[in-house]
């Protein structure tokens, strides 16, 4: 939860113990190829020879939208989903608004939180619905999970009423009005031993 090293000193730190003769695992949350940097990380091996393996991961979107209980794509809302980031590079272009901002699609926004107002203003001058439904999904698939839903003309307000901090994902789109219904994490008695925390076995 303390982000200190800069990615140039974790890709070093990578060579340095595997040239040495380390086992290194480069534990991620999600998936390394998500937004994860992996790819950069494994550029920076190349040169050196040294062998790799990537174990697959659970995307933020996909397990925290499905402990929502939103379904990223519905055959009666969304025939598509779009996963962007909303912390780009600082001399990084700005996102094709407009693919982003069609109807029957879900938009997935990792770390869009500090940019919820740009986020909102753009989709809508775009062409995006205002009314188009969207949710806020805090600390998501852990215990203290949370989830703030509202429409996109009320992101950037419902972000800051609520002091939504990080981590934290944007989901956009209709099918987040049928988190109503399909809820279940934490909230439902037949999920009950889901929400229980698990104890690990050393």
């Amino acid at each position: 939860g303390a982000h200190s090293v800069p990615q140039q000193d974790t890709n070093q730190l990578l060579i340095d113990l595997a040239l040495a003769g380390k086992k290194v695992c480069r534990l991620k949350g999600g998936d390394p190829f998500i937004f994860g940097r992996g790819g950069e990380e494994i550029q920076a091996l190349l040169p050196h020879n040294i062998a790799f393996q990537v174990v697959p991961g659970v995307t933020a979107a996909a397990g925290c939208a499905a402990y929502a209980g939103i379904p990223l794509t519905h055959r009666d809302y969304a025939q598509s989903v779009q996963f962007v980031t909303g912390h780009c590079r600082p001399d990084g272009s700005e996102p094709d608004w407009h693919s982003m901002s069609r109807a029957n699609q879900t938009l997935v926004i990792y770390m869009g939180l500090m940019k919820a107002g740009h986020i909102q203003q753009q989709l809508i001058a775009a062409g995006r619905s205002g009314s188009v439904p969207v949710a806020i999904i805090e600390n998501g698939t852990r215990p203290e999970q949370r989830i703030v839903s509202g429409t996109l003309q009320q992101l950037a307000d419902l972000v800051a009423q609520h002091q939504i901090s990080s981590p934290a994902l944007l989901v956009i789109g209709e099918v987040v009005a049928l988190q109503q219904d399909l809820h279940w994490f934490g909230q439902r008695p037949q999920a009950a031993v889901f929400g229980q925390t698990l104890t690990r076995m050393v």
